[in-house]
């Protein structure tokens, strides 16, 4: 067997508790199955992390953070890049651990994820002893200054579908900002980000300043929102929790949180967009990457009617091509479905949209394998607004079309009433490309690609309207991690006092 493209499912080890204080604390209230969505095979349990334990795991982050901020900047950053050194060093064991029970391909984990990760670490440390203050405009007797300081403890709320690579966006700019974290990694797919942990205690992070608790989210989610010393909470998932984190953030004491939701991104493909193989390379993995479990997937495709059926035979032929399979094996393509649960439902959707008058193109036909779940790659053509197809957000290798005749109504049907996670837009004429870039309410725009590249680390990531609130990424992804102190010196030997406390 080549260990760099598969593995035996059964040779995965995983831990057995959380990592709290730099230690595995195996104690909880139930225990939880966790799923090999590849072939239905219980790999392990976890034991969901109550009240008690969450509040631990927030102790040890109060006491780690304030280890933590005691060195010195370039110690703290010199500690990342060696974290991101055995990062490298274990990209196997942490691949394994990423594939074995998500839906992400051991050779994509290992050639794509885990490298992203180390880098995502080295990026932000450089920020470590780079993050300044202001000095304000004042007269000559006193001296104004804004401090940048970290919260403390972060709370962080990280979802199944890139396990590993989500949290690092949170866990990377939070640490490096001088914050200490507690992660409620998703119940499904909860040991790649305590590997991840661990590695940090054996980089020298101090013990705390990662934790991972596993859990529910009505269960341990709730809890770590609601605690009284989580200052900030961060989290990926679907709008209807980010709602309910923002509800309980409130109820509890009032914290600043930031929430990458859901999403219903379009693709916008004019009559100029060039050579259509490439534009069908675009789209298809747009939608298929990851077997459509992808919050900013291009699950709409707007389309100039000239170029709709040719443009549409290519994508449904390459749909075809790809090979459903398990998440170890060399030849997969199309990965499974995360769970039964959520399998019915992407064909529940589908059905619908095709009894509320959509074509169906290719796909449509939901199958197991193994007892795991696979959905293939599926084009739902003539989607109109208001059908489901168009309005929900189906979370899987689902394609809904819409074609224009006219480019200025491109923009109308690309324009969401509800999400606005990210777009793109193929087109060989600038001006096009920069009013679709200013028209489409998205935060952020594609022009003649699809995806983030390798240099995604540099720029902001977030949404408009139900796609939640806040950036990840860029020199945004750390600011949200810090909060502005003023603070006011009188430099005169005598302060005097005139009315209204103006001297």
């Amino acid at each position: 067997m080549d260990r760099l493209t598969h593995f035996d499912p059964a040779e995965v080890a995983v831990p057995s508790g959380h990592w709290v204080g730099g230690r595995e604390l195996d104690d909880g209230v139930a225990a939880l199955d966790v799923t090999r969505p590849s072939d239905g095979t219980v790999h392990a349990r976890v034991m969901e992390a109550g009240a008690g334990v969450v509040r631990a795991a927030v102790a040890s982050a109060l006491a780690g953070q304030q280890a933590w901020a005691k060195l010195r900047p370039r110690e703290r950053a010199q500690r990342m890049r060696r974290w991101a050194d055995l990062v490298d060093r274990d990209r196997d064991r942490l691949a394994r651990l990423e594939a074995v029970v998500s839906s992400r391909c051991f050779h994509e984990a290992r050639g794509a994820d885990v490298p992203a990760v180390a880098e995502w670490l080295r990026f932000y440390a450089e920020y470590a002893d780079k993050l300044e203050g202001q000095v304000t405009a004042s007269g000559d007797d006193r001296l104004s200054l804004v401090l940048r300081e970290p919260y403390g403890v972060v709370g962080v709320i990280t979802p199944w579908n890139f396990p590993l690579f989500l949290a690092t966006w949170k866990l990377a700019p939070a640490i490096a900002a001088g914050n200490a974290v507690v992660v409620k990694a998703s119940e499904l797919t909860p040991w790649s980000v305590q590997a991840l942990a661990q590695l940090a205690t054996e980089a020298g992070l101090p013990d705390g300043v990662i934790n991972v608790v596993h859990g529910t989210g009505p269960v341990t989610g709730q809890a770590l929102v609601k605690d009284p010393d989580v200052a900030y909470v961060t989290f990926t998932g679907s709008t209807a929790t980010g709602a309910r984190i923002m509800a309980d953030a409130a109820a509890a004491n009032i914290k600043p949180v930031a929430l990458e939701l859901g999403g219903k991104s379009a693709t916008v493909v004019h009559a100029d967009c060039g050579e259509l193989d490439l534009v069908a390379d675009h789209v298809t993995w747009s939608i298929t990457r990851n077997a459509g479990q992808l919050c900013y997937a291009g699950s709409r495709l707007v389309v100039d009617e000239r170029v709709a059926d040719d443009l549409l035979a290519r994508i449904a032929s390459r749909m075809r091509e790809l090979v459903a399979g398990p998440t170890w094996s060399p030849g997969t393509s199309m990965p499974p479905i995360i769970s039964e649960r959520q399998w019915r439902r992407i064909d529940e959707l589908v059905r619908r949209t095709v009894d509320e008058g959509a074509s169906l193109v290719c796909g449509g036909q939901p199958s197991r394998q193994q007892a795991g779940c696979y959905y293939p790659g599926t084009i739902l053509d003539r989607v109109q607004p208001g059908m489901t197809g168009h309005r929900e957000e189906i979370f899987g290798p689902v394609l809904a079309v819409q074609r224009f005749g006219a480019p200025e109504d491109a923009l109308k049907l690309a324009n969401h009433p509800v999400y606005g996670l990210s777009a793109a837009v193929f087109t060989r004429d600038v001006n096009t490309a920069l009013h679709a870039a200013r028209g489409l309410k998205a935060g952020t725009v594609w022009v003649n690609r699809w995806g983030r590249t390798p240099e995604m680390m540099t720029s902001p990531f977030g949404g408009y309207g139900q796609s939640g609130f806040g950036k990840e990424s860029g020199r945004a992804g750390i600011e949200n991690f810090l909060r502005s102190k003023s603070v006011w010196i009188d430099l005169a030997d005598k302060a005097e006092m005139s009315q209204g406390g103006r001297r």
